[in-house]
């Protein structure tokens, strides 16, 4: 099939005219109508906060092992592909293609707009929080706190940041660059169910496509900036000491102290988003790269001073071998809460296993999925001229090794602080967000110039990271609303969707705290599970049925 002919087949019509010039209305007012509708019950419902948590419970019973296997299914699709000889020599573009930004830029976008933010928060969050708890703690087969749950908080840990992750984000962005620049289609989700839908697409089909994907974005990104938002209010309250941040007593920021850091990113993310992806986008995921180096080399030296780098090289190339060989098992391990699974002291550790799974793993794999068709579209976008084989490795493996250099190094500073050093359980008590500050604090001496410099660093980090989703975001959304017709950008549309982006985070927030948009987010991203498997297969009728 010719290029020519594969665009004719889908037809996305856009307003001419109006505050919609540039967008398909269909879909780009009714992604509106249901957001605006949702936050409109949020704004009256004084128990919407209640009502979210109770829904997260009952999606992880009735879903988690959907959000589980369907994931692996992702993995298994894009490593396939990348093996398999035919396939993993197509080149996402035309042969004559070449590829438009440097290794060094694309790794940075890829990485930056896909989990800067998260390896801000849960690069010391996760190790240590599995630390203290994790499945081989409840089975008995390891002891919280202690040097026999290393392992086993890394393994774990490593489960949700490693190829599983970049397996959802990879499926999306290779279905996304190989039907527009190969078979001429609009760089839009409906694009990748061409093969399985043909023309039909091109109606309310295909309307609703997009529109699961912009919902799944908005929930997906909106919980991702909400957690940066608050290590953002953190990181200004150890900076300054400001009581308005943070009040005596209190452990978290107060709401004006996140709507405040809220408004600036949305400020920053804006103007960048206008700029587009060739400059702001660009040159804020170079200054993320070159900042994250700084980050880790600075955990690095004071490891080889302190005894703690020893202790995360060691452990990991060991977190790799543990992670490697027990993923099979782990991505398809359901824990059901009426099961009879026996700890190693013969007690029923069924419900404590189901209670861990469903806050950590069926939450991460929404996360990721919801997340999906912001950083596949984004990842497709920057992309043309590269090989399957070289799109997987860039996207996927690359990317799963520097979140394990992150975790060693970040991570195993922390946890070597807590077992050999002065911490005392100040990193292990302190809140989620707080985390990554109170590791810099026990290292340099919590007050000290040194600790304050390198506070302000990871706010500037977080900052351009928490800005380079944001805008990435943005821009993602326009670009399905408007059809795949990227080039097209109208600053009022880039404003509303900054606006709007803004206000889920905001409300959310106010009603019912990262509780709220862990539910918001689980309910976003289920449909669009569905569209990305049928992506998955169509993908590889194109490529290994009817090549």
């Amino acid at each position: 099939m010719s290029a020519e002919a594969s665009k004719s087949d889908i037809e996305i019509k856009v307003a001419t005219s109006g505050f919609f010039t540039g967008l398909s209305k269909a879909v780009a007012a009714t992604s509106i109508a249901i957001i605006v509708l949702f936050l409109a019950w949020i704004l009256a419902s004084e128990q919407a906060g209640e009502v979210l948590t109770r829904i997260q419970k009952l999606f992880n019973g009735m879903f988690g092992p959907w959000y589980l296997y369907v994931s692996t299914f992702y993995l298994l699709t894009c490593l396939g592909l990348a093996l398999w000889p035919k396939s993993g020599k197509v080149k996402l573009g035309k042969p004559d293609d070449k590829p438009e930004f440097s290794r060094f830029s694309w790794f940075s976008m890829m990485f930056g707009a896909g989990l800067g933010v998260g390896m801000l928060t849960y690069a010391v969050g996760e190790p240590v929080f599995h630390f203290k708890d994790n499945p081989d703690v409840i089975k008995g087969l390891a002891t919280g706190l202690t040097e026999s749950n290393i392992r086993p908080a890394f393994k774990w840990t490593l489960l949700h940041y490693g190829l599983t992750a970049w397996g959802i984000y990879g499926i999306v962005g290779l279905v996304l660059a190989y039907f527009s620049y190969n078979r001429g289609l609009p760089l839009t989700i409906r694009s990748g169910l061409r093969p399985l839908f043909g023309q039909r697409l091109s109606g309310w089909l295909g309307h609703t496509v997009d529109i699961t994907a912009i919902v799944a974005t908005i929930t997906g990104v909106g919980y991702t900036i909400a957690l940066g938002v608050k290590q953002f209010a953190f990181g200004l309250h150890n900076i300054s000491g400001a009581t308005w941040i943070i009040p005596e007593g209190a452990t978290e920021p107060v709401l004006g102290a996140l709507f405040l850091c809220l408004a600036i990113i949305l400020v920053a993310s804006t103007l960048s988003a206008i700029s587009g992806v060739g400059k702001g986008i660009k040159w804020l995921s170079n200054i993320n790269m070159s900042l994250s180096f700084f980050l880790l080399a600075f955990f690095a030296v004071c490891g080889l001073l302190s005894g703690a780098f020893l202790f995360s090289f060691k452990h990991y190339f060991i977190a790799i071998w543990d992670y490697l060989i027990n993923l099979p098992v782990m991505s398809v391990t359901v824990w059901d809460e009426a099961g009879s699974v026996t700890g190693a002291n013969g007690e029923n550790v069924s419900e404590a296993l189901a209670t861990w799974q469903g806050p950590w793993t069926i939450l991460y794999w929404a996360w990721w999925i919801a997340f999906a068709p912001f950083v596949g579209l984004f990842l497709a976008r920057v992309s043309r001229g590269r090989t399957i084989r070289e799109f997987v490795v860039g996207a996927m493996l690359a990317p799963a090794l520097m979140c394990l250099v992150w975790f060693a190094l970040a991570g195993g500073s922390a946890l070597y602080a807590e077992l050999y050093g002065n911490a005392g359980g100040s990193i292990v008590n302190s809140d989620l967000s707080a985390q990554l500050f109170e590791t810099i604090n026990v290292i340099l001496t919590k007050g000290s110039a040194g600790a304050l410099a390198m506070s302000i660093v990871i706010v500037i980090l977080l900052i351009t990271y928490l800005v380079t989703s944001a805008d990435s975001a943005i821009l993602v959304i326009t670009t399905i609303a408007s059809g795949g017709k990227s080039k097209r950008r109208h600053v009022k549309h880039i404003i509303f969707w900054g606006v709007l982006l803004s206000a889920v985070v905001g409300i959310l927030l106010a009603a019912g705290g990262l509780n709220a948009l862990r539910a918001a987010m689980l309910i976003g991203a289920l449909p669009f599970s569905f569209v990305v498997a049928l992506m998955g297969v169509s993908l590889i009728k194109s490529l290994v049925v009817d090549p």
